[in-house]
């Protein structure tokens, strides 16, 4: 349906009445997901690996929203299955899926092993994969739905002693299009956010490298690492109305990186 100028108002950005799954929500950029989408009205659903989101559930719940935590090993088949089934069962449908759950080993090229090589690829694109299709089942059947995927700056570029994480973040990139392409006309949308160089226990490594953090601060227009918060507003508008003809598009959110 076609939306007029006088039909616009901010309540495009409210996801009240939504449900939100967000994987790996309970620290860094993921918590900061599972946040706003709360602050934006919706109810979470919370994937992670292990059982410490105490911290999380207390910053969703003092915004009023509902918050079910589930733990799951998203390299497995059958456990992906069981997300959806569980979150479904819990909440009657899902409205929004944040494919947040992702990993990073550095080493260099020459020496990568193949088991860290499988492993990165296994939960940054294998399991953004497939549970996005399990979800998209269910937002078929709804008629709508948005799925968000996590890019990266390695989406656009080669970086250095991450292969996997590089290669992944490329896919991810093309996944999302791909699945744009297939499921527009059931009213989906299917987007990516590619964050820029952010604060987290991921890239304490390389801000702990003097050389290497005076490198990347030296390309960012904005001068400064981002935080979990830069990118609450990004993940808001792709999950809600306002961005319902946006479809298959990589939203850098990255200081100006991309632009140097």
């Amino acid at each position: 349906m076609t939306t007029q100028l006088n039909d616009f108002s901010l309540d495009f950005f409210s996801l009240a009445g939504k449900v939100a799954m967000v994987t790996g929500g309970n620290t860094g950029l993921g918590q900061g997901y599972a946040v706003a989408l709360a602050k934006a009205g919706a109810d979470l659903f919370v994937v992670t690996h292990d059982d410490n989101w105490n911290e999380t559930r207390e910053l969703i719940e003092q915004e009023g929203r509902r918050v079910e935590f589930f733990q799951a090993d998203l390299t497995n088949r059958e456990a992906i299955k069981n997300v959806v089934t569980v979150c479904k069962e819990a909440y009657g449908h899902i409205d929004i899926l944040v494919n947040n759950a992702g990993t990073i080993r550095r080493a260099p090229l020459l020496e990568y092993k193949q088991e860290d090589w499988d492993a990165v690829m296994e939960i940054n694109l294998n399991a953004v994969y497939f549970l996005s299709q399990e979800v998209a089942k269910v937002m078929v059947e709804q008629k709508s739905g948005k799925i968000i995927n996590i890019a990266s700056m390695l989406s656009y570029q080669g970086g250095k002693f991450v292969p996997p994480y590089t290669a992944s973040k490329h896919a991810v990139a093309g996944v999302t299009k791909s699945f744009a392409n297939e499921l527009a006309e059931y009213g989906l949308q299917i987007n990516a956010i590619a964050p820029g160089y952010v604060a987290t226990a991921n890239t304490a490594p390389i801000r702990a490298d003097e050389q290497r953090n005076k490198e990347i601060l030296s390309r960012i227009p904005a001068a400064r690492w981002a935080s979990p918060a830069d990118l609450m507003g990004a993940v808001v508008f792709l999950s809600s109305r306002a961005s319902d003809y946006m479809n298959g598009h990589i939203l850098a959110v990255d200081g100006g990186w991309l632009a140097r």
